[in-house]
């Protein structure tokens, strides 16, 4: 299941990550509203976590441009504030859900559960190209041949390309996606990563490859 966290406190937002991601969450961190709804734009999202106080746009008018595009995506609010007032104006809104800081993961792992619940009875869990299957429950990676369970980084790579075939995705895109625009890791990691893939997509017998486009990323073909 992936979601989308909206906060600018980056401790938080590290730590919050940490552990979703420990609870089998794929998770998407940005920092202010603009980013936001940028991604927002671009991808779907099983639920959003969205602070209220964040820069450039602040959550509130982020939740409310979210709706008004008819994108019904689950959204936990999180703000330092606690009174009635503003927890009325954020469910007012849009939000699904409202949590106070400090919160205990606990609960925010319950409310996301909660929440998410039934958005993913109706949602398809699974993106498909050519004869090969990426399921969002299970993180598997299938074709009639058989199977592989995705780390976490491997999975949110391939379900850029699958929703995307075709498109080539730059390699800053993937290190500003999955790693984060701040990140001090060696851009070579995409390359690494796209060779798991490949190796996982022989032995699938797929029908698909990934292929680069010297100085403009990689993309999802069919093999003729």
């Amino acid at each position: 299941m992936k979601l989308l966290l909206v906060e600018d406190e980056k401790s938080l937002s590290r730590a919050v990550q940490t552990i979703l991601e420990k609870n089998h969450y794929t998770v998407y961190a940005v920092f202010d509203g603009e980013e936001a709804l940028s991604y927002l734009d671009l991808d779907h999202y099983d639920g959003v976590i969205l602070d209220i106080m964040i820069p450039k746009i602040d959550g509130i008018t982020v939740l409310k441009t979210v709706r008004a595009k008819g994108n019904n995506v689950p959204v936990i609010l999180l703000t330092a504030k606690s009174e009635i007032d503003d927890k009325v104006l954020g469910l007012d809104s849009g939000a699904n859900d409202y949590l106070t800081k400090p919160f205990d993961m606990k609960e925010l792992l319950a409310r996301l559960r909660a929440m998410t619940r039934v958005q993913t009875s109706h949602t398809n869990s699974q993106l498909q190209f050519g004869n090969i299957t990426l399921d969002s429950v299970n993180f598997e990676l299938c074709s009639p041949s058989g199977n592989f369970r995705l780390a976490n980084k491997e999975y949110q790579m391939m379900e850029l390309l699958m929703r995307h075939p075709k498109n080539s995705i730059p390699t800053e895109q993937f290190m500003e996606r999955i790693w984060g625009y701040d990140s001090d890791t060696d851009i070579r990691v995409v390359w690494v990563y796209i060779s798991y893939l490949r190796k996982k997509l022989e032995a699938l017998d797929a029908n698909i490859q990934i292929k680069v486009a010297r100085n403009i990323g990689y993309s999802l073909e069919e093999i003729l």
